[in-house]
Parts: C-alpha cells; sequence; structure tokens
C-alpha cells in the first residue's frame, strides 16, 4: 500500500474509531468558588511558550498531509480556522513529503492560507538533521514536532521494528535546528522518566499525547489481518500523563489526547500543562459541518475557558495550578501509586489545592 492511501485510511479510522474518553479528565473536579473576585473581561488567554508567544493556550494538533488533494483541503481549511481565530496550528508528519516531493503542496497549502501565523512542522523519530532543516524550511515553520509512534508501528503491518536511534536522532535535531523542538506521542502518554530521559539530552518541550484520544493502535488493527487487540488500551491517560511530564522540572509541557472541550484543557492546565492541542475532536466538527461550524467551535473554546477561569478566579493561564482539584478514581491511585499525584510541580512544597478522594 502506498503512503498516500495509508493517510486517507489513517483519517477515515480515525473518525471511525474515534474517542474512548479514557483520558483520566472526569476523574478530576474543580472545587467551586463562590467568591472569585474578579470579572470576565480581567480572564486573560495569552500564552508564553519559551519562545513562542501565544493568544491563546489552544493549538490545531497534528492531523494529516501526504495523502494527495483530499489532505491538503483539510490543512487548507485548518490553516484558515487558525488564521481566523489566532490559535497555533501543527501539521501532520512530512516524512511523506520528504520522501515525494509531489506531497509537499499538501503542507505548504498551511504557510500560504496563513502567512503571520504560528505554525509546527512534524516529523518522525526516524529523521535526520538534513530532513528536520527540509521540514521547517518547506513550512517556514515556528516550531518542529518531532512524534514518538512506537505502538502505532509496532501494529501497523508496514511499520518499523527498530527503534534504537530515535534518542539519539532527536539529540542531533535538537542541538542542530534553531527552532523549538517539541518531542510528542501520539495517543500512549509520556512517563515521567521518558521526559527525564528527553530532559538529559537538552529537550524543553513536551506534547504528552495521553491516551484516551484518537487510538492508533486500534487504527491499525482495522488494517491487519491478525489484530494485536492488547495494544488496543496501552498507554498512559493524559491527565496522568500531564501530570508526570510536569513533574521534571524545567519542561514545558503541551497537553494532548482526547481533549474535548474547555473545561478538559482547563485540567490540564491546572495539572501542570502550558498548552492544549486538538485535532480528533476538530477533525469531526470539520467533517460534519464544515469550517465555519469549525472557526465557530474555537470561538466557543475561548469563550468557555474564560468562563470556567472566572468562576475560579483565574485571570492568568499562569494561576491555573493554584485551582483547588480534587482527584478520585483511577487517576487518584495511579498519581498516588507513582508518588507525584500531591506533590507541588517542580519538586516544591506538596500542592495544597489538590485533594484526595477515593
Amino acid at each position: 500500500m502506498s503512503r498516500t492511501q495509508r493517510k486517507l485510511e489513517h483519517i477515515e479510522y480515525a473518525l471511525k474509531t474515534g474517542q474512548s474518553r479514557l483520558t483520566g479528565l472526569d476523574d478530576i473536579s474543580f472545587v467551586h468558588m463562590s467568591l472569585p473576585q474578579m470579572s470576565l473581561d480581567e480572564a486573560s488567554l495569552s500564552v508564553k511558550l519559551g519562545e513562542l508567544t501565544l493568544s491563546s493556550p489552544f493549538f490545531i494538533n497534528a492531523m494529516t498531509g501526504g495523502g494527495g488533494q483530499e489532505t491538503e483541503n483539510i490543512n487548507r481549511d485548518m490553516a484558515i480556522a487558525a488564521r481566523e481565530t489566532g490559535i497555533a496550528m501543527s501539521v501532520g508528519s512530512q516524512m511523506a513529503a520528504l520522501k515525494d516531493k509531489t506531497q509537499a503542496a499538501t503542507y505548504k497549502i498551511v504557510r500560504k492560507e496563513n502567512p503571520k501565523g504560528i505554525i509546527i512542522g512534524n516529523i518522525g523519530g526516524e529523521a535526520t538533521v538534513d530532513q528536520a532543516r527540509q521540514a521547517v524550511d518547506l513550512l517556514e515553520a515556528d516550531a518542529l514536532q518531532i512524534h514518538l509512534n512506537v505502538i502505532q508501528e509496532l501494529v501497523m503491518p508496514e511499520g518499523d521494528r527498530d527503534f534504537t536511534a530515535i534518542l539519539h536522532n532527536i539529540e542531533a535535531i535538537n542541538e542542530k535546528i534553531d527552532v523549538p523542538i517539541i518531542v510528542k506521542e501520539v495517543g500512549f502518554g509520556m512517563s515521567k522518566e521518558t521526559v527525564e530521559t528527553l530532559s538529559g539530552i537538552g529537550v524543553r518541550y513536551v506534547d504528552v499525547g495521553g491516551f484516551g484520544g484518537t487510538n492508533f493502535a486500534a487504527i491499525e488493527n482495522h488494517r491487519r489481518s491478525r489484530m494485536l487487540s492488547y495494544f488496543n488500551n496501552w498507554g498512559i491517560p493524559t491527565a496522568v500523563s500531564v501530570r508526570e511530564a510536569a513533574s521534571v522540572q524545567g519542561m514545558t509541557v503541551l497537553a494532548s489526547g482526547g481533549i474535548q472541550h474547555a473545561l478538559d484543557a482547563a485540567k490540564c492546565l491546572a495539572l501542570g500543562a502550558k498548552g492544549v492541542g486538538m485535532a480528533g475532536r476538530l477533525l469531526k466538527v470539520y467533517k460534519d459541518n464544515g469550517l465555519e461550524s469549525l472557526i465557530e467551535e474555537i470561538h466557543f473554546l475561548h469563550e468557555d475557558l474564560m468562563m470556567i477561569m472566572t468562576a475560579l478566579g483565574i485571570k492568568t493561564l499562569v494561576d491555573f495550578p493554584d485551582a483547588k482539584l480534587v482527584i478520585s478514581g483511577p487517576t487518584y491511585h495511579w498519581l498516588s501509586q507513582r508518588q507525584m499525584g500531591f506533590s507541588g510541580l517542580h519538586g516544591q512544597a506538596p500542592m495544597a489545592g489538590i485533594q484526595k478522594n477515593d
């Protein structure tokens, strides 16, 4: 099967398999504040992510590209939505264009439609420094994602089986490429140990890509003659993964993996994320109702997050970790066993805002 056809199948199966709602975010509750002492117009969504200053914590996360005209159309309309709402956008893996120049247009359309926006490129962990540089140049990208997809590759019939060079490749790219490098999981989450390893080679940005959203093991299993069903429930839920990653000092954490609405985003910000990526939910809105509905949905996300901030008495996003939380269910037990559920971010004093609830 060609890479182009595989890209189209990924879109089809992503919409078909949907979102499992196993992110762990339903185990997180905010404690109601009856006296927030602020007004809605005081809530600010602006955020600084290292070298990048953004007007919103939301960004359109990696979806597609390299699948011919259909993927070009999706990237075009996502870029228009990002431009009209002022949010950043990542493209899907650019390896297709690096290996087949005829697919370059399916990615270049993003910069054409959004010439002044924040655009994030995307390559696989197998990429060389030269390929990373080509990916950045193709989009005039402001940052570059390096995606980790070991489980997807193992389940994919034609996938990779050797992952020994990935860490070395990431280190080399991080040293040689002069835009921020974001290491991103594709839906199986990141542990504290993984993030510590990445921090040790100089990586400063991770997108945890937690379990509970688009399930690439399930997608690839649809393409197999013999299913590896044991991988369908493999991974670290988004809520847990955000908390694990945020416990690593000096790491800027982006949350993604099954984020459905502004309340999910607010919970991720309270757990230590600085930004929130959405893909599956936005793709479904777009496919079901079109571009205008997608733009409206993103505006609603901004409006709803500001409402939640006002209810909590939070004026800026950096104040979210001060919000009072109750953690219950499997998320509480996981974090408790991992001894990171109730200690402060970056090893500070115990977080007073988190309460335990069996």
